[in-house]
């Protein structure tokens, strides 16, 4: 389908909190990212967000935090995961196995740790792994997603040992940790891999294409527009890029059945670039017989609650994840189990 470009006013507005925020931001929150300063806007990201250590992480003594290297789907390349849990827990606890975010470009899996653990992990008695996956254009598909597949299966392999409880895995994470977890649903459930319990999916970066409505009238005005999509996935799908055969395992949009997957949480901004892939997305669970949770916040851009998270709306949607989060991980196991 062919979407004129946005005519100026037609776009949802931003939440008025929200669009103070951004403004105050200046111009370098939306500047997009192109093929032509990828490299650059990747060194400056890697200098703009160090790494915490793990003695920060544990922050004093709060947390078990640890750094985990597993075998990789390729011989001789490992995945490092960054394992934490509240300190002190006894028993195993459920885990919440989480990809990062960065437009599969940037991020880490140290940076991400801190709000996780201050907002679910004390609350919700459960751990975190946090995945250190390859990126793009130093890896392209399916490198990304096979280490994450991988990490998970390392992960309940050894939960005994760990002390996870394999019963009750999350998969989770924010933009291309959102699209990673909805495509990691996928394989697993294919390759009769472990089966997670729910997957937690923000503003997920789900379709290659880039054609939908909202990607067309947000254009130059998220922060995550439709130029910086088009440059992260040819980033990550490489000659694949814009081809009709994309598997649904780089772009979980893709798929055609969607049924046998877990409970989906899908929140996204109406203002932002990724709102109509992720509607469609929670639409076609539901008609795949899935259960999925949707929530649109009015107003919002893409990654409101990081750039702005003293709003009003930030703090909803939080806790909306959490308490999405808290019923998941108290609901009694089903009888049937995901189908194989």
């Amino acid at each position: 389908m062919d979407h004129p470009r946005a005519l100026p006013g037609n776009a949802p507005p931003f939440d008025p909190e929200l669009g103070a925020a951004l403004e105050s931001l200046g111009a370098g929150a939306r500047e997009p990212f192109t093929p032509e300063n990828l490299a650059a806007r990747q060194r400056r990201d890697a200098a703009a967000r160090p790494r915490p250590t793990l003695g920060e992480l544990r922050a004093d003594g709060r947390f078990e935090v640890g750094e985990l290297r597993v075998p990789g789907a390729e011989p001789g390349q490992d995945v490092t995961l960054v394992s934490a849990r509240p300190a002190g827990s006894t028993g195993t606890l459920p885990l919440l196995y989480y990809m990062h975010g960065g437009g599969m470009l940037m991020g880490n899996a140290w940076s991400v740790l801190p709000r996780l653990l201050r907002e679910w992990a004390l609350a919700l008695e459960l751990a975190v792994v946090s995945v250190e996956y390859r990126l793009a254009p130093g890896t392209r598909y399916p490198g990304p997603l096979e280490d994450c597949y991988a990490g998970l299966g390392w992960v309940a392999a050894h939960a005994a040992a760990t002390g996870i409880d394999a019963d009750r895995i999350v998969i989770g994470g924010k933009s291309a940790g959102g699209g990673l977890a909805a495509a990691l649903a996928l394989l697993t459930r294919d390759r009769g891999g472990p089966a997670p319990i729910g997957q937690l999916l923000m503003c997920p970066m789900l379709d290659d294409r880039n054609d939908t409505h909202s990607s067309h009238q947000m254009a130059g005005l998220d922060t995550w527009d439709r130029t910086s999509n088009a440059t992260a996935w040819q980033a990550l799908l490489g000659d694949r890029y814009g081809a009709a055969d994309v598997p649904p395992y780089a772009a979980a949009a893709r798929a055609t059945d969607l049924s046998g997957l877990p409970p989906a949480y899908i929140d996204v901004g109406s203002a932002e670039t990724l709102r109509d892939e992720s509607v469609a997305y929670a639409n076609a669970l539901w008609q795949a017989g899935g259960q999925a949770e949707l929530h649109v916040w009015p107003g919002a851009f893409h990654g409101f609650d990081t750039l702005a998270p003293t709003a009003a709306l930030s703090q909803d949607a939080r806790a909306a994840r959490t308490q999405w989060l808290r019923r998941i991980l108290t609901r009694p196991p089903a009888t049937d189990g995901p189908a194989r």
